[in-house]
């Protein structure tokens, strides 16, 4: 799956989204807010290789940022800046 905190580029917006199916699963989106949505989506759609990572990342920007959508930019996309260095999100 290419479950990540943060896309370089946005097709279609997260208020268009209702069902999210990876192979790793599906997640039933309707009616959540955007944190709850993120639990869902890491807990039965990302990668069982990355989850706790995702987890990680989560819960470190609810704590340290917090808001209605939290996010760390200097790690949001640091899953992007390994692919480019080593060719592997790890």
């Amino acid at each position: 799956s290419r479950i990540v905190p943060m896309v370089t580029h946005v097709d279609v917006t997260d208020h268009d989204v209702d069902v999210i199916v990876t192979e790793h699963g599906w997640a039933d989106l309707r009616g959540l807010s955007p944190r709850e949505r993120a639990k869902e989506i890491i807990e039965k759609c990302s990668s069982p290789e990355y989850r706790d990572e995702l987890w990680s990342y989560f819960d470190e920007a609810c704590r340290k940022v917090g808001g209605h959508i939290p996010h760390i930019l200097s790690k949001a996309f640091s899953f992007h800046e390994r692919l480019m260095k080593t060719g592997s999100m790890k």
